[in-house]
């Protein structure tokens, strides 16, 4: 039988405010710091404290409401949804629940098939939980130690209606987030470190069927290519089991990177299993409608809006507007290099950025903003290509110098005495040369052998060191081959 997936997801976003939810305690990363180096009576659950919202995360809450085209609710109400796991003391954590921070927004992604929209159903706050690490001793035995630096830290859950239906679409709506939460610096985006998880929550149906299956919910996936795997691994787990006869069951799933397979890890809870009732420590967040209207017009300019200009604006391929726009500091980055050399084409300055540039930040491992080449630099780089001075190769060369030491392409280039020739005799002269040491080589191309003129060229260039004007080069190289006499070879 033909089944169609329908997923949902729910994203756990970490806000980066200097200090916790509802107590002052540090926000510290929580895979670097002392464990349990930043709790206090508050955030530890001790008995009669009280708990004081965070201003600034209810600012970084609303700048996504307002980004994701959310209606802001003028009054929401925090709530304690009880649950007794030893990563929050209280017995309970403080979340949001009937009248959420916003509801009913939007977020276009760019999947194989073109643009689909997919609909937010509810954005609101709630505290992260401490971490768990649970320990094997011995075959029966084992214990779990508990960090509460992370109990308390604000948390933003964003929560998708059931729009997916494949896990590409998963996929490629989770780094679309990610984006827009980096553009607002409202969030690092570091995966790795668990300050954005993604839950998604998955059922089948048999193709033209509008009834809902049996859902189940993967918990915690901190990395684009588990979230895609998982999701994957589940939709073809629950056809196999529908169709031999089986029954999905609902319930809170796992998954092992390793065995790249979903596990069960308990029976899926209910809201009514939560309890959830309205948080008596804590009035009722009434948001004043100047402050909302001030932040909307203090958004930046969005990815896919940044995006959409950039192929207007300056002729960009959608792969490299894409690409140059996924972080803001990037698209940051490019439009100053544009600014500072107008008479460079930005679509050459963009190839640079996104082949060259990004390639010597993978292998060093450094962010843009660590990279020593400033924007005008790399402007001045590709103006010395235009112009004529120095070719590709040497380019790369020198570029490569620049991103180690931080020097100007022109000093490098004067330094080193590395300014493109273009010397007509002087380059028919090295051709000449070559021709005559390579009579094999040019017997097989005038055999009709077309492509050794590539290695003839080769060596030409190696004799200019590289220097060589390539296409004086190669206009040389096939005047000379056409009249060229081959030498009797003995």
């Amino acid at each position: 039988m033909q089944y169609e997936p329908v997923i949902g997801l729910e994203v756990h976003a970490e806000l980066e405010t200097c200090s916790k939810m509802f107590c002052a305690c540090p926000v510290v990363d929580s895979t670097q710091a002392e464990p349990n180096s930043a709790v206090c009576p508050v955030c530890a659950g001790m008995p009669g404290t009280l708990p004081v919202l965070n201003q600034k995360a209810i600012e970084y809450g609303l700048r996504v409401a307002l980004a994701l085209g959310c209606n802001v609710l003028p009054v929401s109400v925090f709530a304690r949804k009880n649950y007794f796991y030893p990563d929050l003391p209280k017995g309970y954590q403080i979340s949001q629940y009937e009248q959420p921070l916003a509801r009913d927004g939007q977020v276009t992604i760019l999947t194989l098939e073109g643009e689909k929209i997919i609909r937010v159903r509810r954005v609101h706050f709630e505290e992260d939980a401490g971490k768990l690490t649970h320990v094997a001793s011995g075959p029966s035995k084992g214990y779990t130690l508990v960090d509460l630096n992370r109990a308390g830290v604000p948390l933003l859950e964003i929560v998708t209606e059931p729009d997916f239906r494949s896990a590409n679409e998963v996929r490629v709506y989770a780094e679309t987030l990610r984006a827009i939460l980096r553009t607002l610096g409202v969030n690092s985006g570091d995966m790795q470190k668990g300050v954005l998880r993604i839950e998604p929550n998955i059922s089948l149906r048999p193709v033209g069927e509008t009834t809902m299956g049996t859902r189940v919910e993967i918990k915690n996936l901190n990395s684009f290519r588990a979230l895609e795997r998982s999701v994957a691994f589940e939709i073809q787990r629950q056809a196999e089991l529908l169709d031999a006869g089986g029954v999905v069951k609902q319930v809170t799933l796992g998954w092992d990177d390793v065995k790249e397979m979903t596990f069960i890890q308990r029976v899926k809870e209910e809201e009514d299993d939560y309890r959830y009732f309205p948080e008596p420590d804590l009035p009722p967040l009434v948001l004043d409608s100047g402050q909302v209207e001030q932040i909307r017009a203090c958004l930046p300019e969005l990815p896919n809006t940044r995006m959409r200009r950039f192929q207007q604006q300056y002729g960009l391929s959608q792969y490299n507007a894409q690409l140059l726009t996924e972080e803001r500091a990037i698209a940051d980055y490019f439009e100053q290099a544009v600014a500072a050399e107008q008479s460079v084409s930005a679509q050459v300055i963009a190839n640079w950025i996104v082949g060259e540039l990004f390639g010597l930040m993978n292998q060093k491992g450094v962010t843009v903003d660590r990279v020593q080449v400033q924007p005008a630099a790399l402007a001045g780089l590709v103006k010395l290509i235009s112009g004529g001075e120095i070719n590709h190769d040497v380019a790369r060369r020198v570029l490569e110098e620049m991103f180690m030491g931080g020097e100007r392409a022109e000093e490098i280039v004067r330094k080193h005495g590395l300014k493109q020739i273009s010397d007509g005799e002087f380059i028919a002269s090295l051709v000449s040369q070559v021709l005559a040491n390579n009579p094999k080589e040019v017997a097989v191309y005038r055999g009709g052998k077309a492509g050794i003129a590539n290695f003839l060229f080769g060596q030409v260039m190696r004799k200019a060191a590289g220097k060589a004007n390539p296409s004086v080069v190669r206009s040389e190289l096939e005047r000379q081959l056409a009249e060229f006499k081959t030498p009797e070879i003995s």
